[in-house]
């Protein structure tokens, strides 16, 4: 059985300064990541209403 990677990189941007945008397949949630140097961080990414962007879950079976 083919194991299904939990985050899906969803956008990306940069080489020394990335941001990118990851998918949690099983949540939906979206997240923004961001590196600058040897620095990074990441956080659930929010909509205008201050509440989470979810992406529909497909088919969340690992």
């Amino acid at each position: 059985m083919e194991k299904k990677e939990r985050f899906k990189l969803v956008y990306s941007q940069g080489t020394l300064d990335v941001t990118q945008i990851l998918e949690d397949t099983e949540t939906g949630v979206n997240y923004v990541f961001r590196k600058v140097a040897n620095a990074g961080g990441i956080t659930p990414l929010l909509g205008q209403d201050g509440k989470p962007v979810i992406s529909p879950v497909v088919n969340n079976k690992l």
